[in-house]
C-alpha cells in the first residue's frame, strides 16, 4: 500500500520555483489552524516506513495521556517495538526506548522534528505570520531553524499540505486527509533531501 502520492500533485505544482519568493504578508488569524488540530485521544495508524530503500512496517499508537502530553509508540505486527516516544504541550520531547539500531542523535531528531510538525504542537507561536499567493495562505511558524508551514485554501477551510522548510526550500513536505471525528484517516511524510517516507492509514477501532 502507498500512502504518498497524494503528496505528489501539489508538491510537483511548487517545485516549479521557489514556492516562498513570490508570497506576500497578508492579514490573517493562525489561530484558524486548530480545527485542522488531530484529537489524539488513542488511535492506531497501519504504518509503513522507507528509508533508502529499507521498508518497515508495523502499527504506530498515538494516545493522550492524563496529563495531556501524546505518546507515539510504533511497533511491529508481532508487538516487537521501534520506538516510544513522548510529546508535552510545551514542546518538551522524551524517548522512552529506540531500536538499537535507530538510536542515533539525526534519526530521533528528524522523527521528532516530523512529528511535530503533524501533531500540530507549534502552532501558538507569537511570531507567527500569514503570506498569501492567488490560491492558498501560508500561515508560517519560525523555529529554531527554519520555518514550518501550514498551507490552506484563502478561506482556511482546507489545510491543503505541510512543510518543514529552509529559508530558501522545503525539506520535508506532510499531508493529513479525510478527518473523521477529529483524526486524519490518512497521513503521509516526505523528505525531499534523501529517500525517507512515511505512510500512516488509520485502524477503526
Amino acid at each position: 500500500m502507498n500512502y504518498l502520492p497524494f503528496i505528489s500533485g501539489f508538491a510537483l505544482l511548487m517545485a516549479c520555483s521557489s514556492p516562498y519568493k513570490h508570497l506576500e504578508r497578508t492579514n490573517g488569524d493562525p489561530g484558524c489552524l486548530m480545527q485542522f488540530k488531530p484529537s489524539f485521544s488513542s488511535a492506531l495508524y497501519k504504518t509503513r516506513v522507507n528509508v533508502t530503500g529499507k521498508q518497515l512496517s508495523g502499527v504506530l499508537l498515538i494516545k493522550t495521556m492524563p496529563d495531556s502530553s501524546i505518546r507515539m509508540v510504533f511497533s511491529n505486527e508481532l508487538g516487537f517495538k521501534f520506538f516510544d516516544f513522548g510529546f508535552s504541550l510545551d514542546s518538551g520531547f522524551k524517548v522512552y526506548y529506540i531500536l538499537k539500531q535507530m538510536n542515533k542523535p539525526a534519526v530521533i531528531k528528524t522523527l521528532r522534528k516530523d512529528f511535530e510538525l503533524v501533531l500540530m504542537l507549534n502552532i501558538k507561536n507569537d511570531h507567527a505570520y500569514v503570506l498569501k499567493d492567488q490560491a492558498h495562505h501560508y500561515y508560517a511558524f519560525p523555529q529554531e531553524k527554519g520555518i514550518n508551514y501550514y498551507i490552506t485554501d484563502p478561506g482556511c477551510s482546507r489545510l491543503l499540505l505541510m512543510q518543514r522548510s529552509s529559508k530558501r526550500k522545503a525539506v520535508v513536505e506532510a499531508i493529513m486527509e479525510n478527518y473523521k471525528n477529529g483524526l486524519p484517516d490518512s497521513i503521509g511524510i516526505s523528505h525531499k533531501n534523501f529517500n525517507f517516507d512515511i505512510g500512516l492509514k488509520r485502524i477503526e477501532q
